[in-house]
């Protein structure tokens, strides 16, 4: 098995894209008018508007309605990123180090996503990612 992306649904797909691609840097590639996806060597972030919903199932998903994923990117120095990221988007958590190991900050998505920018810290945390 092969983890191969999340998608979010949203309800303003132009401002959750344009945030992510804000976070990442990275340009997402419109593949239609209602779906968009952010390509990274690990996994796809993908979007797609509330219209695309009926394509699956009516009501199987609702834009800004999660409250229990947090997206985590892990990125190279979160301080650094967290300096860049802060006057444009909403800052949920400075930089802090987490129990297990990681420095990690916090921001919201336009339709209330928590993200997650995060680096190993410790020791541990460096050999858990393969960081030495």
């Amino acid at each position: 098995m092969k983890f191969a992306s999340m998608r979010l649904v949203a309800a303003d797909i132009k401002a959750v894209v344009a945030f992510y691609e804000t976070v990442t840097g990275k340009k997402a590639e419109w593949l239609a008018p209602v779906f968009a996806e952010i390509v990274t060597p690990s996994a796809t972030l993908a979007f797609g508007s509330a219209e695309t919903v009926a394509l699956f199932k009516e009501g199987s998903a609702e834009p800004a309605a999660n409250r229990s994923a947090i997206i985590e990117i892990q990125v190279d120095d979160v301080e650094a990123e967290y300096d860049r990221l802060k006057d444009q988007v909403e800052v949920v958590m400075p930089p802090k180090l987490m129990p297990w190991g990681n420095l990690a900050t916090q921001f919201r998505d336009p339709e209330g996503t928590l993200v997650s920018l995060y680096t190993p810290a410790t020791d541990t945390a460096r050999q858990r990612f393969g960081n030495r």
